[in-house]
């Protein structure tokens, strides 16, 4: 959505119009699901921050300065509720769940082994995420699985952008290391089950 119409459309659920609320809602609820999942873990909590971040968004639309991005004020929010969730919830990652939400719709519709190493891969990015800083893990989410640039990404983080390039940096190298890891430790079990 451009921002001149994103803006428009604020007006309009500001000023009482639900067609233009639900429309707000539509435009950034997939991302937004999909970002506290891959934060927290858990759907269940995901699901509660993002209808908790909607409620406060549109009680205070007459809030939003229309001169920085919707969806960082969104998601700054969330962050703030999630903030608040983990005193409550400590994340249990569901490998299945958070590796299908992308912020669309992709079910996996794929043969078994297919499924299978698909299961796998969601299951080693969810465990090299949880190795890293948590300022890593939201960067690098960002990032890669939101697609936002760096200059977003230091206006929601409130960092410099030099310090978030330097995140994204050290937690991909500590995740290529992870992998690295995580690969030779496959490898050498699937030798000693051979060998049995």
């Amino acid at each position: 959505m451009e921002r001149r119409e994103e803006a428009r459309i604020i007006e309009q659920a500001a000023a009482g119009d639900r067609d233009a609320a639900s429309t707000l809602i539509k435009a950034h609820q997939a991302s937004l699901y999909a970002y506290m999942l891959r934060m927290s873990g858990r759907p269940e909590v995901a699901e509660d921050i993002v209808q908790d971040a909607f409620v406060r968004v549109l009680a205070n639309l007459h809030r939003f300065d229309p001169r920085f991005r919707f969806s960082t004020w969104l998601f700054t929010i969330a962050k703030r509720l999630y903030v608040n969730a983990c005193q409550k919830y400590k994340p249990v990652f569901d490998s299945e769940i958070v590796g299908s939400w992308q912020g669309g719709d992709d079910s996996p519709a794929s043969p078994t082994i297919e499924y299978e190493q698909q299961t796998r891969a969601r299951s080693a990015i969810d465990r090299a995420l949880q190795s890293l800083s948590d300022e890593q893990r939201e960067i690098i989410v960002l990032f890669h699985q939101q697609e936002w640039p760096i200059t977003q990404i230091a206006e929601f983080m409130g960092m410099p952008e030099g310090t978030v390039k330097s995140h994204l940096h050290r937690g991909r190298r500590k995740m290529r290391q992870f992998f690295q890891d995580h690969m030779r430790d496959e490898v050498v079990a699937l030798e000693l089950e051979f060998e049995a």
